[in-house]
């Protein structure tokens, strides 16, 4: 009996296809997953076929050893380096994420690591959130234009160059835009303040409330979550308070000593940080000119702390500075093609420079920075490579290709994830981490059972109201027309998705609604202020209902009202209209 009826659930699991029932769970292969994000090694040139994740002075002495035998003993110690210099550096793996439509200009993380903005040519702001990827849905939640003010006019749109979160206070983030006023955001994409614009007709640059000019970067105070410096072309730093956005707190005037310059120049880099240890923070900034400026955080700023000249070649554009966790060693990345590393002690010469290609002509945002230890310096190549120096003496460690032939912009190395952020030329974002050395962000992605596949993530199958609507073609009220649409081409024509006139000189009459029709308040309104009915009375019948009243009780002539004489008209008939009037005789 028992042979029949195993009989039968073989054939009814062969019919059917499975021999169970029910929801089941989906259950994902997690090592499978992390081992597909793992990064290919680039293929390399000359012997060494593994020279692209080595340093260049390694690179050369493999190549000029020419004993065949001695090279293939030494295979398994370069395996054994290459696995020990993962370990050592978050570059295993990688995470791609493309959300923009044109090279990504910055990238900033909250200190949680939970939360991840970055800013593009294309004027728009990225927000993501890592807890709500999955393996298969790596997406922005909201994008946001920072320079957008109302809908209904047509409004200019700048490139960002510069978002960071407060690291004291995570929920702002300072945006820097192509324009003279800086923006703080919330966490979520709503701008909390915008700081003022100057007057840009004062001379004196101590004068004037604000920026005048574009504004270049800017960063938060190290150690007070309500103040922020930003750096701009009029030749100023100018910090300020988030609870007072109609006037900055201090101004900082750089004056150049460049000829014809007439004492000004641009603020191309500015830094605040304080040691990790404890004492004074430092401001350091940068200028077109080639010079280097260093005052202390907190006062007084009439003169500078310490001052180079010439740090780099003047009219050069100087993108990248970065102070190391102690507080100890500047390091800057030039338009001259060089980086160099200057003491804070002793802030004359560079202690070490060293040769860099630099790409200030297209992307003047690229930035330098050093790692959460202060053991490395990372930054980014014009061919898309990622270059993780030895702060000493400025050789490479590790020179690992991220975006071929794409320039890499911006580089963070974030502490609480130990996971490496690129932003490139392409539009490509990359967080590189490690499975053994990073936590959360890209990792906690990988870990999670990939989303399910829904008709409506195909916008392809989705255009179709039979078939539905995709989520991608759905308009929302204040979007933008799509880049190539009439809409696009024609910003002044036509209406918007709200209704509204795209032409900024008509006004906008808003939709009657029932609500629209009646006011539910209108007895709490009649009661309580007064006058409130004339708004739904005519004026001239108001004016009107007055009138025999001021004829029989005058106001202000009542005193008059029995002295007063009888005006008394001529008589005039019809007759006498008729004639003409006779003419005035001439005098002889």
């Amino acid at each position: 009996m028992e042979g029949d009826v195993s009989g039968d659930e073989e054939a009814l699991r062969k019919y059917l296809g499975t021999s169970s029932f029910g929801k089941k769970s989906r259950d994902a292969n997690i090592e499978a997953q992390v081992d597909r994000s793992k990064r290919q090694p680039a293929a390399a040139s000359g012997p060494d076929a593994k020279g692209s994740s080595k340093s260049s002075g390694e690179s050369a002495a493999y190549e000029d050893s020419d004993n065949a035998a001695e090279r293939s003993e030494d295979d398994d110690d370069d395996d054994d380096d290459d696995e020990e210099e993962d370990d050592e550096f978050p570059v295993s793996h990688e995470l791609l994420v493309k959300t923009h439509e044109r090279a990504v200009t910055t990238i900033t993380l909250d200190p949680s690591g939970t939360r991840m903005i970055t800013g593009s040519t294309d004027c728009t702001l990225k927000i993501h959130d890592f807890a709500s990827w999955t393996p298969t849905t790596v997406r922005a939640f909201k994008s946001v234009d920072p320079t957008a003010s109302k809908h209904s006019t047509n409004v200019e749109t700048h490139p960002v160059h510069h978002a960071v979160f407060n690291p004291l206070s995570p929920s702002q983030v300072l945006v820097i835009t192509a324009l003279p006023q800086a923006k703080i955001f919330t966490r979520d994409g709503e701008m909390e303040t915008q700081f003022v614009k100057g007057d840009m007709y004062l001379r004196d640059m101590h004068n004037t409330k604000g920026h005048i000019s574009e504004i270049t970067t800017g960063t938060w105070h190290p150690t007070n979550r309500n103040q922020c410096v930003t750096a701009g072309t009029d030749s100023t730093l100018r910090i300020w308070d988030v609870n007072e956005q109609r006037s900055q707190k201090e101004v900082i005037v750089h004056k150049s000593r460049a000829a014809g310059s007439a004492g000004r120049t641009r603020m191309t880099a500015v830094v605040w940080a304080s040691p990790r240890q404890g004492g004074n923070n430092i401001l350091v900034s940068a200028a077109l000119d080639g010079s280097l400026a260093m005052w202390s955080g907190d006062g007084p700023y009439s003169r500078p702390a310490g001052e180079v000249r010439n740090a780099h070649v003047p009219d050069t554009w100087t993108g990248g500075i970065d102070v190391s966790p102690d507080g100890r060693l500047v390091v800057t990345r030039g338009g001259d093609n060089t980086i160099k590393l200057w003491d804070t002690r002793k802030f004359k010469q560079p202690l070490n420079t060293a040769q860099h290609q630099s790409t200030f002509l297209q992307y003047p945002t690229t930035n330098i920075q050093f790692s959460p230890t202060g053991s490395n310096v990372i930054t980014g190549s014009e061919d898309g490579s990622l270059h993780i120096l030895n702060p000493a003496t400025l050789k490479p460690e590790l020179i690992t290709p991220v975006t071929p032939g794409s320039a890499l912009i911006t580089v963070l190395w974030h502490e609480k994830l130990n996971q490496i952020i690129t932003g490139s030329a392409n539009a490509e974002t990359h967080v590189l981490y490690n499975p053994n050395l990073s936590s959360g962000g890209a990792k906690l992605v990988m870990s999670k059972a990939p989303k399910r596949r829904h008709i409506d993530d195909d916008p392809n199958l989705t255009m179709d109201l039979s078939q539905g609507i995709s989520g991608d073609s759905a308009a929302t009220p204040g979007d933008r027309a799509p880049p190539g649409s009439f809409a696009a081409r024609h910003p002044t024509v036509g209406l918007t998705y709200s209704g509204r006139s795209r032409d900024p000189r008509r006004p906008h009459i808003p939709q009657s609604t029932p609500f629209a029709k009646n006011n539910p308040d209108e007895k709490h309104i009649m009661a309580n202020i007064p006058l409130s009915s004339m708004r739904d009375e005519d004026p001239r019948e108001a004016l009107l209902k007055y009138a025999d009243k001021a004829k029989n009780d005058p106001l202000f002539t009542n005193a008059w009202k029995t002295t007063q004489p009888k005006t008394i008209y001529a008589e005039f008939s019809d007759d006498e209209g008729d004639k003409a009037p006779e003419k005035k005789k001439q005098k002889t």
